[in-house]
């Protein structure tokens, strides 16, 4: 690598093919690697001069989700230790996982761009799955939509100004006790949809 000593590119080598799980694969050739592990491995050659910059352009494509989970672990922590990253996806979990700025092109047309807090503060809606405990009594809400979706799980519709506070409060008085919280659809993939309609809207 150009502007590298050697052994300095030696320590950096073994450093990132460990860090993208790469180090076992060491000995193959490029050409005889799965797709998934070309994409980490040009992510490992892009680094080996340590750049302050990092353009990456679908560096997940192909993989299965764990691995795609530690390598969002992975550029996580590289952009916390001061490395710009510059990244193309389609997949809006890992958007919204891993950017403080966005931009969303739709047809080669930019539509947002923005930061991530921004974007998703217009959301005027977020539905909610609440993973309620066993034998837990029935829940009744007041003042949010909701559905019991089985005796143990329960879906809620809270409107941006409502927040959740107000419905753990109640389950809470109720005597239901709630085991985990999660969303129901992907925040970013809904307002995506909602920016598209609006386009198009526009164009009618």
């Amino acid at each position: 690598y150009y502007g590298v000593e050697h052994k300095e590119a030696v320590l950096r080598s073994e450093k990132y093919l460990k860090q993208l799980d790469l180090w076992e694969k060491r000995h193959e050739r490029a050409r005889m690697l799965s797709g998934g592990m070309k994409r980490r491995l040009m992510i490992a050659r892009a680094l080996m001069h340590e750049p302050k910059l990092l353009i990456l352009d679908e560096p997940t494509a192909g993989v299965d989700i764990e691995l795609r989970r530690s390598m969002w672990g992975f550029l996580k922590d590289l952009n916390a230790k001061g490395t710009t990253i510059i990244l193309t996806t389609h997949y809006l979990e890992e958007a919204e996982m891993l950017c403080r700025n966005i931009g969303i092109i739709q047809h080669g047309e930019l539509v947002e761009n923005t930061s991530m807090k921004n974007l998703l503060s217009k959301l005027k809606s977020e539905t909610f799955i609440l993973d309620l405990a066993p034998k837990s009594p029935l829940p009744k809400l007041t003042g949010y939509q909701y559905r019991l979706v089985d005796t143990s799980t329960l879906e809620v519709e809270v409107l941006r100004e409502q927040g959740v506070n107000s419905v753990f409060s109640q389950l809470s008085e109720q005597g239901v006790q709630v085991l985990s919280m999660r969303n129901k659809a992907n925040r970013l993939e809904e307002l995506f949809v909602s920016l598209v309609h609006e386009k198009q809207g526009d164009r009618a």
